[in-house]
């Protein structure tokens, strides 16, 4: 049974894996992170340079309630007073005017004197403590002091007129009773014995208990401890400024910028749109990733790996191929469509070409076939020699029966070129050339016929389409060669344009493979900025028209040098241009 529409599951990982990845991916923006290390340290520098002359003085009070008897412990401290209102009281303009006084501040230092002075409660005690901040220690004791010493007088003030306030008022009320009781006194004294003298005695007797009553409250309130409090840490002269110093400032600053940093590139990281991992690129095609081709130092080179100085490249396209050769999706056709998602298909061109090598060094008769229509290259760029033609060509009917001349039928015309890999052998291309209507070609029955070349016993065909989110190119091939593999740059694509292509081609009838990842190519520009741009001008209408932009001219029917042509330029689009991908 032949499976060719069941998508591959994207591999499983563990959350120890995710974790590590997401760490690997945050490493990516470490731009991010160096310029936010860059101002933790310049803020470390400052919060160091600004807090060396700050010098920071204490002094503590316990604040006491007025209490006839001290060591009475019916009446909690905390019941008579209200810790919370002392400590606005002591934070008040009064205070400070009082210090200032002292102090002989004047006016205009007096905003200065009271942003200095800082006044806390420790939790669970009646202790109010000053702190004062000033540019130089014996200063920042004074003031704390003055402060201190200007609360508990205002404070001694306040309950002291308190006092007098209630003495004053119990004192008003006695005067009259007691005069009351020395007016009864007088009558008593030359009543006549009887009834008007008892009632005269019982009247005196109540006058007399209130005036002792208000005697008895007065000399209370004259007997209570007024002190408001007690300094129990007198602030000193501080040995050292407060600030942590330029060594600690520059750690916090680092550790600080650090994790701004590492937050940037997180925040960076969720709204970056292209494939931040080989998970990433694997869950969106739903396929997995057979490789990832290694950086390219040379600066560009010729098609084909094998051979060259840094054979990591070959291996790489030998272990693509050897995951592809035992894929019973691919086994069961060996059919084999390479396309890249948008922009260049240079890559995905050496990678059609290498894989063509490793096929042919295992056995294999491999047929090359470009079927990229609009840019073909591959004939000028491989070593090739002309070839026996292929067996369709040689049909009855077949183009060569008609004997036309090259460069005057339709592809393909029936050439055939032998390309040497080297020590991997050899294998047959089908170059592509330049035709007036490339959906005829690519749908037509020679086309057809030549990719049924890999029916035949220990054949494979790789087929080279240009790129299936520019061009419909790749889906007028994907029913008959229905493997596809994707060549891409996960930092020039999106996770929406791999989720895009997955969708094209099982809607046509094919499945993705895989993936193949490569670096960007030397000289590529890699804004990503500018990705959403280049895709949105590629789904422009097919004639190119719009606001300040012509219509393009027809290309004439004449096969152009490959040094004409730059892969991917779109210039020469035909045909298939009309049809927008993605639009379904």
């Amino acid at each position: 049974m032949i499976e060719t529409n069941r998508p591959a599951a994207a591999p499983a990982e563990d959350e120890p894996d995710l974790l590590r990845d997401q760490f690997r991916q945050l490493l990516r923006y470490r731009r991010l992170i160096g310029a936010g290390i860059g101002i933790g340290l310049l803020g470390g520098v400052y919060l160091g340079v600004s807090t060396a002359d700050t010098y920071v003085a204490t002094a503590d009070i316990v604040l006491r309630a007025p209490t006839d008897d001290p060591f009475n412990p019916s009446l909690a401290p905390d019941k008579a007073i209200n810790i919370g209102s002392e400590r606005q009281v002591a934070l008040s303009s009064s205070i400070a005017n009082e210090a200032a006084k002292k102090l002989g501040v004047s006016a205009a230092g007096f905003a200065a004197l009271r942003s200095g002075l800082q006044v806390t409660n420790p939790p669970q005690t009646m202790v109010l403590r000053f702190t004062y901040t000033a540019a130089s220690p014996k200063e920042a004791a004074k003031r704390a002091n003055a402060m201190t010493e200007a609360y508990l007088l205002k404070r001694q003030e306040a309950l002291d007129l308190t006092r007098d306030q209630m003495v004053k008022g119990y004192t008003d009320q006695r005067d009259p009773v007691a005069k009351q009781l020395d007016d009864f006194v007088k009558q008593i004294s030359t009543m006549p014995a009887g009834t008007a003298r008892d009632a005269a005695y019982v009247t005196k007797t109540d006058l007399q208990s209130k005036v002792n009553t208000l005697n008895n409250n007065i000399a209370k309130l004259q007997a209570l401890d007024m002190t408001p409090g007690r300094v129990t840490s007198a602030a000193t002269a501080p040995h050292a400024p407060d600030g942590p110093g330029i060594p600690m400032s520059l750690a916090l600053g680092a550790a600080v910028g650090l994790a701004l940093g590492l937050l940037a590139a997180w925040v960076r990281l969720v709204f970056d749109p292209a494939p931040r991992s080989e998970g990433d690129v694997a869950r969106a095609l739903r396929a997995p990733v057979l490789g990832y081709l290694p950086r390219d130092k040379t600066g560009g080179g010729p098609l084909l790996a094998a051979g060259e100085e840094d054979p990591r490249l070959a291996e790489e396209y030998r272990s693509v191929a050897f995951r592809l050769a035992y894929d019973s999706r691919f086994a069961d056709r060996r059919r084999l469509l390479v396309v890249a998602p948008r922009g260049s298909s240079e890559t995905a061109a050496a990678v059609a070409v290498n894989l063509a090598a490793s096929f042919a060094e295992t056995g294999k008769d491999v047929l090359l076939i470009e079927a990229d229509l609009r840019t073909p290259v591959l004939a000028s760029q491989l070593p090739t020699d002309a070839g026996g033609r292929p067996r369709w060509s040689q049909m009855p009917g077949g183009p060569a029966a008609a004997g036309p001349k090259h460069g005057d039928t339709d592809w393909p015309d029936g050439r055939q070129l032998v390309v040497d890999a080297g020590e991997s052998g050899a294998f047959d291309l089908i170059p592509g050339e330049r035709v007036r209507n490339v959906a005829r070609a690519l749908t037509s029955a020679r086309a057809t016929r030549l990719v049924s070349e890999a029916d035949s016993p220990n054949s494979t065909v790789v087929v080279l389409a240009p790129p299936v989110l520019s061009y419909a190119d790749a889906l007028a091939l994907v029913d008959r060669v229905d493997g596809v593999l994707v060549v891409c740059d996960p930092r020039a694509v999106h996770r929406t344009d791999l989720s895009r292509i997955r969708e094209l081609i099982s809607g046509a009838g094919g499945t993705v493979l895989g993936a193949v990842l490569h670096a960007p190519l030397p000289g590529e520009k890699r804004a990503r900025g500018k990705g959403r741009d280049s895709a949105a001008a590629e789904d422009k209408p097919a004639d190119g028209t719009g606001p300040g932009r012509p219509a393009p001219q027809p290309i004439p029917y004449e096969v152009a040098e490959p040094e004409q042509h730059i892969p991917g330029d779109g210039t020469d689009t035909v045909a298939l241009r009309t049809v927008r991908t993605g639009r379904r």
